[in-house]
């Protein structure tokens, strides 16, 4: 996995509109980050989005694949597609899609609620309507 430092650029000013964008190498490759919040990559000098339950059917419609890689004889899918062509070309093109990246790595950070911490949680709620 490899990257110019070009293209990183030009990545960075097509994501832009999503917010403070900023590129930190990662693999030979880029992680793309907005207020320190990774939602894309650039490999081979491919612009990579992440992805999730609420946009990865956009994403199939557009022609997008995931990012794929071999290691130790394994072939890993990773939650990033890559950015449709039609985006590359602008902006303005790629604003949507940059902003429902964000969305999705923001919904990853988000911790799950674990199924015994809900039970305690809603019997507690419901202990204080005395």
């Amino acid at each position: 996995m490899t990257a110019s430092a070009e293209f990183a650029g030009y990545a960075l000013e097509l994501l832009g509109r999503a917010g403070r964008v900023a590129a930190r190498r990662m693999f030979g490759g880029y992680g793309i980050y907005c207020d320190g919040v990774m939602f894309a990559l650039i490999a081979d000098d491919v612009l990579y989005l992440k992805a999730d339950d609420a946009n990865r059917a956009a994403l199939e419609r557009a022609g997008s694949a995931p990012f794929t890689y071999e290691a130790k004889g394994r072939r890993t899918i990773m939650a990033y597609w890559r950015a449709p062509d039609a985006a590359m070309e602008s902006p303005d093109l790629m604003a949507p899609w940059a902003r429902a990246a964000l969305e999705a790595a923001l919904r990853a950070r988000r911790p799950a609620l674990r199924p015994a911490v809900r039970k305690k949680a809603r019997g507690s709620r419901a202990g204080s309507r005395r």
